[in-house]
């Protein structure tokens, strides 16, 4: 049934990364829902409406954003912003509606998308994330097989377009796990327009030299991805590509936003006195603008049908993030830190329309790629992700999953078995069914003790098997101070309470 949103001026994120008011009538609802929301209303299991050719090896386009919640875009619910391109791709393919990072931070939830293991497994991933406080010599140890250097082997040209995060020069970068090619920068956030880190360190790089190019940086990355895309089809290549936009992560900078770029200069990039909920929508409608080109530069070079195009986030949404129907936001393990939008297509092999209720974790991303690509994991270091291909183009139904966060900022942990799931944060413990209750509010630890005690036992087991919490890795959380809604909460300190563990 068609959505009928309230009858006031709404943004639409256009092809040209504009954001414009439109009044919606009757008519102009029918007409978006025919290219994006009413697609998305097909069942799951409706075949797609003309007969399949065999499929070769697809290219892989790999779009991240940072930091947007569930329901930051219009074909997950947001009501006020109209994301036409990023909507259509899950017209085209399938959107998941279970969809989970695996951390609620960046860097531990980028280190289980490239590797397709649950982060702490290394010592990288118990960053949340990388800061100045790690220790020096943590990143991603280069020898560890990732998604890109386990495509490279398998025929694939490499790119990595915007945010790393994953470690520093000169023993981490992208180029020695994987990547042939690298436009981008390396820390956790970047000024849109100066491209700095927090302290005015120049943090834009072409390979591993650092660079100088004048623009926001959402349209420098659209304009490179276009280029990568045009040169690789051009040559014949079967590409992957990762374009990992800095948005919507903090500066709250939208395009024509200069003048707070200067005000930030020499100061946090972290600005608890700027942003609002109009700077929100630009920037997100700016990224829906260079989704678009890129979904035309693979139309106009030929290679729609046979390439894989996802779109998702890193983790769960921030301050200004649409959370819907969710609590909680990045930093933590309630739903709003974890649900993320997540959204493929593959033409000549997955079924439009689709809608699946598929739980998953972004660490699936690794083994489901692979296996499009025909090939597999490296055996010695086997994913604890899903091969969600059976699922999107064979009809395989939904699988039960088990997944497992632990987050060291208010020691919180959480597990996902079924429709329930286990939420400890200090020591406040809960039972929500998160199918029935969203919103995580009728604890049901007591009424039904039975299956409480089997989640915290599976946790415990699944933790045994994780390496150990430390005090000297970085973690953080929001504050009363920073956020009005979170009154009463302080920093975290890095030395845990064991009987909290």
């Amino acid at each position: 049934m068609l959505q009928c949103w309230p009858p006031h001026n709404e943004y639409d994120a256009t092809p040209g990364g504009m954001a414009m008011t439109v009044d919606y009538t009757r008519r102009k609802l029918l007409r978006t829902a025919a290219t994006g929301g009413a697609a998305l209303a097909v069942a799951a299991n409706v075949a797609p409406a003309t007969a399949q050719a065999p499929a070769q090896r697809p290219n892989i386009v790999f779009i991240l954003a940072d930091d947007m919640g569930y329901a930051d875009i219009s074909c997950y619910g947001r009501r006020d912003l109209v994301t036409a391109n990023i909507d259509r791709i899950a017209a085209q393919g399938a959107k998941f509606t279970q969809a989970y990072a695996n951390s609620p931070v960046c860097t531990a939830s980028r280190v289980a998308i490239i590797t397709g293991r649950y982060q702490i497994r290394l010592a990288v991933g118990l960053e949340e994330p990388i800061s100045a406080r790690t220790e020096k010599g943590i990143g991603l140890p280069p020898e560890h097989p990732t998604l890109p250097s386990l495509l490279r082997k398998a025929g694939y040209s490499t790119t990595l377009i915007g945010k790393w995060h994953l470690g520093a020069l000169p023993l981490f970068s992208p180029q020695k796990s994987g990547y042939d090619h690298f436009f981008g920068f390396r820390s956790g956030s970047l000024d849109y327009y100066r491209h700095t880190t927090g302290v005015d360190v120049p943090d834009l790089w072409e390979e591993d030299s650092r660079v100088s190019q004048e623009g926001y940086s959402t349209d420098l990355f659209g304009d490179r991805a276009v280029k990568v895309i045009g040169d690789y089809a051009r040559a014949g290549q079967l590409f992957f590509l990762s374009l990992h936009f800095n948005a919507p992560h903090w500066p709250w900078e939208a395009p024509g936003d200069q003048a707070e770029s200067e005000r930030l200069r020499g100061r946090s990039l972290n600005h608890w006195d700027g942003g609002s909920q109009e700077t929100y929508r630009r920037m997100i409608a700016a990224l829906d603008g260079q989704v678009g080109r890129v979904l035309q530069a693979l139309e106009d070079n030929g290679i729609a049908r046979d390439t894989i195009v996802i779109f998702t986030s890193d983790n769960g949404g921030e301050r200004f993030s649409d959370t819907w129907p969710f609590s909680g936001k990045k930093t933590e393990l309630l739903e709003g830190g974890l649900r993320i939008p997540a959204i493929i297509s593959w033409p000549s092999r997955i079924p439009a329309g689709r809608i699946s209720e598929q739980v998953t974790a972004n660490m699936d991303w690794l083994p489901t790629l692979l296996a499009a690509a025909g090939t597999a994991p490296d055996p010695a270091y086997p994913a604890d992700g899903m091969n969600l291909l059976p699922h999107l183009a064979e009809g395989a139904g939904v699988v039960e999953r088990k997944l497992f966060w632990r987050y060291k900022a208010l020691w919180q942990r959480a597990a996902r078995i079924g429709d329930w799931k286990y939420l400890r944060i200090l020591d406040n413990t809960f039972l929500f069914n998160v199918v029935e209750d969203p919103l995580e509010r009728a604890n049901l630890k007591e009424r039904r003790k039975d299956i409480y005690d089997r989640l915290v036992a599976e946790w415990n087991a699944w933790n045994a098997t994780m390496l150990p919490e430390t005090p000297t890795s970085a973690t953080g959380n929001f504050t009363g101070a920073e956020m009005a809604d979170h009154i009463g909460m302080k920093p975290v300190t890095l030395d845990p309470d064991p009987e909290l563990r």
